[in-house]
């Protein structure tokens, strides 16, 4: 079952409280996760495209990172 995306604005943020606030997100979302959500987080520190897929990858999950303008968006799923 999909549960669609839910988005987090984490620009103007710098690691490791980006790292730390995704992180936190995907703990609490561990079950909506397992049922098909995904997690969309929007930074724009260049540190954060590396320490959050790399954790994520750790804990089980997949990622998408997508530059967009301005900033990037890494997609957190199952």
């Amino acid at each position: 079952m999909d549960h669609g995306n839910e988005i987090f604005d984490l620009r103007g943020q710098i690691c490791p409280s980006t790292l730390l606030t995704a992180l936190k997100k995907v703990n609490e979302k561990k079950e909506q996760l397992k049922d098909g959500l995904t997690l969309e987080f929007k930074v724009d520190n260049r540190d954060a495209i590396n320490t959050i897929p790399e954790s994520a990858t750790r804990m089980g999950y997949r990622f998408d990172v997508e530059k967009s303008h301005g900033f990037y968006k890494i997609k957190i799923y199952k």
